[in-house]
């Protein structure tokens, strides 16, 4: 149901229904949620991929059916699980990658939104569906889309349930970079490789700051990095990078 592998460094976390396009239930949701801190503890970098050539199509509606008719509490632990997981991606000391092919429509598109970064390949398809079905969305859509692509995209796209393609992605500032068919598997790896290349140590420092920061006034967030980058220069890895900067040899 979710797969792992750490390569070189780079972690890989693959949702595994392909079948269902990796469909969303409560122990996918719970399973990726252990696979991200555990992948986390052991690699300097995760990229999120789906199987069978679909990112995930978003919550299991055959599954979601059966938690409805047994009632509210049931229905939740689906909603609970996956927030967690999408809410520790935040947390994690290092970079989260979702690399999207196919679908990533409802759960898989809120997935991508909580990812640090997405790269889409040229086929990609994004959106938030909920509305053609009558539903509403339950895995961030409605707090973290507005953050990203301000309120009047946000909610004309949760309204709509329009598709976005990989070049919409791109423009809207979803995703980082779009890659051609034939070089998406490579282009991934290579993007993922030159993070885990990288100091751990400064990636996860920037990256709190980035999310810590958003939760506050600007005055805060630069006190917050005043303060993040003195600690870190009396690290002595900081003082290594200088050290490469200064006699050439990472230029």
């Amino acid at each position: 149901m979710v797969l792992t592998a750490v390569i070189d460094g780079v972690g890989i976390i693959t949702l595994n229904r392909p079948q269902q396009m990796n469909a969303i239930t409560v122990e996918l949701g719970a399973r990726l949620h252990v696979a991200l801190i555990e992948t986390a503890a052991r690699a300097n970098v995760i990229v999120i991929r789906g199987s069978g050539g679909n990112f995930c199509a978003g919550g299991d509606f055959h599954e979601l059916e059966r938690l409805r008719e047994a009632g509210r509490g049931a229905m939740a632990p689906l909603f609970a699980n996956f927030r967690a997981a999408c809410d520790a991606i935040a947390e994690l000391p290092v970079p989260v990658i979702c690399a999207v092919e196919g679908y990533a429509t409802a759960g898989g598109f809120e997935l991508a939104q909580a990812a640090d970064i997405v790269l889409v390949h040229e086929n990609a398809v994004l959106a938030d569906i909920h509305s053609r079905y009558g539903q509403i969305p339950g895995g961030g859509s409605t707090q973290r889309l507005p953050r990203l692509v301000g309120r009047q995209r946000a909610l004309a796209h949760i309204l709509t349930g329009d598709r976005l393609t990989a070049d919409d992605a791109v423009v809207w500032g979803l995703a980082y970079r779009k890659y051609s068919a034939a070089e998406f598997d490579s282009g991934v790896r290579a993007f993922a490789e030159q993070l885990a290349a990288k100091n751990p140590a400064a990636l996860a420092r920037s990256k709190r700051l980035v999310h810590q920061g958003l939760g506050m006034s600007l005055g805060e967030g630069l006190g917050l990095e005043f303060e993040t980058v003195l600690d870190h220069l009396t690290s002595r890895s900081a003082g290594d990078g200088i050290g490469s900067f200064t006699t050439g040899s990472n230029r």
